[in-house]
């Protein structure tokens, strides 16, 4: 431990968090505990997961949000550095308390992010590649202008009202034996541990990261906290170079677990969720799910259920496609193949015809003419097929080969 564990900074208690969820009565969402059965074989216990990406702007952050500003007057506005969430529900909340707000984005934030954030009144100012020194320059501005930082994670009205979250589950579910939760900067799991630890201490915690930026389990290693480098991840919203001030001392004394995922876990995550609870998440509200998928999180042994937190459904759609088509792929129920027609009347029809009478679902066709060593009289076509499965998309080459046609699997991109 790097404290000991009755050193609380940054934690204002247990009162904290129920004034909190004053301060959001009629405007958070006590988002639902849904039942997962989809998981229930990989934790080796009954599963649950808190819907927060049904919550108000699509995130947990909006509980932080409107505990910060409760009784905030700001002349000068708020301010403050994010990746998107917390941008979009700082720009709801001071809307809501009638404050103006300026957000700092990186500049390849989530063209629907951004969207959302001026679409409830935020200023948007897209600076710099990271989280960090969007943080940096919104600190700048304040001091600048004389508005009020708002600090995405690290600031101890954030992580109280975080903490509501804590505090439905219990209400929810007060057998609860083990959460799961994504970790960025450390103020959602920084809030709900300290919640749970006040009023069930027995309920096992674990925090889960993304393996492309993982700075808590280097603070752990390391014995303090430690920049990491950052590598692209589709959980952008939990890549945060360096543990906060306040939340490294609350998670390194409440959770008991810190694990890694993988990118593709965290992508196959987003599928089941979408294809088995019809829950749209972003990759990093799903990398709890990521965890159970990937075996990072051992059988359960606890007496009781488990519970994954989801804290966020803001995802761009066309990463969502992307990454359902991936999935298909993969699945085998998406076959992609490279053939050649006759360039004549009808040569394409032949090919049509054959892949139909094999049951293929033709999705996209592209005749290719050029950089392919083709007789003259022919032409190349990459073929996108959706099929039931392996067995199928087996069925769907043979019946082509069958019908005289050379199929290509391998160099079909």
């Amino acid at each position: 431990m790097l404290i000991d564990k009755t050193t609380t900074v940054g934690w204002l208690g247990i009162d904290a968090v129920r004034r909190a969820r004053d301060a959001g009565r009629g405007i958070v969402r006590h988002t639902p505990t849904l039942s997962c059965r989809s998981l229930d074989e990989l934790a080796g216990a009954p599963v649950f997961v808190k819907a927060e990406n049904l919550q108000r702007t699509g995130s947990f952050k909006l509980r932080g949000a409107l505990s910060r500003l409760a009784g905030e007057t700001a002349p000068g506005g708020v301010v403050a550095g994010s990746a998107g969430n917390h941008a979009q529900a700082l720009a709801y909340a001071a809307r809501a308390r009638g404050i103006p707000c300026e957000l700092f984005m990186p500049a390849d934030a989530a063209v629907a992010k951004v969207a959302a954030v001026r679409a409830f009144g935020g200023t948007v100012r897209l600076s710099g590649a990271s989280v960090d020194d969007c943080v940096a320059a919104a600190r700048e501005r304040a001091e600048q202008t004389g508005a009020v930082f708002v600090h995405p994670f690290d600031d101890p009205r954030i992580i109280a009202g975080q903490g509501t979250l804590g505090l439905e589950l219990l209400e929810d579910l007060p057998e609860v034996a083990t959460v799961i939760v994504p970790v960025g900067g450390g103020g959602l799991i920084g809030g709900v541990a300290g919640v749970l630890k006040a009023l069930r201490p027995s309920v096992r915690i674990i925090g889960v990261q993304a393996e492309h930026c993982a700075p808590f389990p280097a603070a752990r290693r390391e014995g303090g906290a430690v920049a990491v480098p950052v590598r692209p991840t589709i959980a952008d919203g939990i890549a945060i170079k360096r543990p906060g001030r306040l939340t490294l001392p609350l998670v390194d004394a409440w959770v008991d677990d810190l694990v890694t995922v993988a990118e593709e876990d965290v992508a196959e995550a987003m599928v089941l969720l979408l294809e088995r609870s019809k829950l749209v998440v972003e990759g990093a509200g799903a990398v709890g799910v990521a965890a159970l998928l990937g075996g990072r999180i051992p059988r359960a042994t606890a007496d009781g259920p488990t519970v994954v937190v989801l804290s966020g459904g803001n995802v761009d759609p066309g990463l969502l496609a992307q990454i359902a088509n991936h999935h298909e792929t993969h699945a085998g129920r998406r076959l992609r193949l490279f053939t050649r027609v006759p360039d004549r009347p009808g040569g394409l029809a032949g090919l049509v015809n054959a892949v139909a009478a094999a049951g293929g679902n033709l999705r996209t066709l592209d005749h290719v003419r050029d950089a392919v060593d083709l007789p003259v009289r022919d032409t190349g076509v990459h073929l996108v097929l959706e099929t039931r499965g392996p067995e199928h998309s087996e069925a769907i080459v043979v019946a082509l080969r069958d019908a005289g046609y050379e199929v290509d699997t391998h160099g079909a991109a």
